[in-house]
């Protein structure tokens, strides 16, 4: 194991049913080169650690404000953190007694995490569960994630990725050979289209889930089904044709949206820009999927 790397983590979830098989734990990497409107974990996007304001758990009671030596605390804001003189030294964090000022992202050692995931190997022997690494993206950190992928496949625990693929191919390379089962999202076949919703083109994308069909046991492609973006029976088909081409596939996932993540971006200080948009409907959901199981794939909705 090496001693000397380190990865950016923000969260380790345990007991989790819908991020693979069995009772998993999922491992959650800091850091995402896509900006997707919809993202559901908006403090996964920047690499580094964070600070995240509660103002529902906020007394105003001054502590954090008497011990930032920059200023950076204005107890008017909505956000109470001014970021562009934040240095992130952790006195406001370490000051608030109600837990309104929260620390996201932490480096850890491989060593630290396997520690912890050690605590659950019965569940994962019990249950044919294993670890998940989700994000952020966690092929942004390819070494760390490489290391901490041979220690657990060392320990015989099944291994799964939810990745966008929007990486080096490198890194691809790098990691998937250490992957039981690849999670793979695809939001539009569209190329224009897929830039104007997560800010980046899609063929970088597509040309890693190719590669990364060559190196790994089981796919699946999860479609975040959103309103006027790909909701339509084009655009899923389209996906799932492409899909298709996968040689190991092992379904298709339809994931309605949701805006659980919206409180997030005020307490990062940042807008959500799709407050008013709607889930897909059940009955077109299950159109939709009905267009994937036609084209022979099997498909469900949400993630199992």
């Amino acid at each position: 194991m090496s001693k000397d790397i380190e990865g950016v983590i923000f969260n380790i979830q345990k007991f989790s049913l819908h991020d693979g098989p069995g009772i998993r734990t999922i491992v959650f990497f800091k850091g995402c080169n896509m900006s997707c409107l919809w993202c559901s974990n908006p403090e996964s996007q920047e690499v580094a650690p964070q600070i995240m304001f509660n103002k529902n758990l906020c007394t105003k009671c001054g502590r954090c404000q008497s011990v930032c030596e920059t200023s950076a605390i204005d107890m008017n804001s909505v956000y109470r953190i001014d970021k562009s003189k934040c240095i992130k030294c952790k006195r406001c964090v370490e000051s608030c007694l109600n837990g309104a000022l929260v620390l996201e992202g932490k480096k850890y050692s491989v060593e630290e995490i396997i520690k912890e995931l050690k605590k659950d190997s019965v569940q994962y022997r019990r249950s044919n569960g294993g670890i998940t690494l989700s994000g952020g993206e966690v092929l942004l950190q390819p070494d760390f994630a490489v290391e901490l992928l041979k220690e657990c496949k060392a320990y015989g625990w099944h291994t799964a990725i939810e990745t966008a693929m929007y990486v080096n191919s490198e890194a691809v390379k790098k990691v998937m050979p250490y992957i039981d089962l690849a999670m793979i999202d695809i939001k539009s076949m569209n190329d224009e289209v897929h830039k104007r919703f997560t800010g980046v083109s899609n063929n970088i994308i597509l040309k890693n889930i190719k590669l990364s069909d060559q190196l790994t046991k089981e796919i699946i492609i999860r479609i975040p089904v959103i309103e006027g973006f790909n909701a339509d029976l084009q655009s899923i088909g389209e996906i799932a044709q492409f899909s298709k081409s996968l040689t190991n596939l092992k379904r298709i996932d339809l994931l309605p949206y949701h805006n659980y993540g919206e409180n997030k971006y005020e307490a990062i200080g940042r807008d959500y820009l799709l407050g008013e948009l709607k889930s897909p409907s059940e009955d077109k959901m299950e159109r939709l999927k009905a267009l994937v199981e036609i084209m022979g794939i099997p498909c469900t909705i949400g993630a199992q």
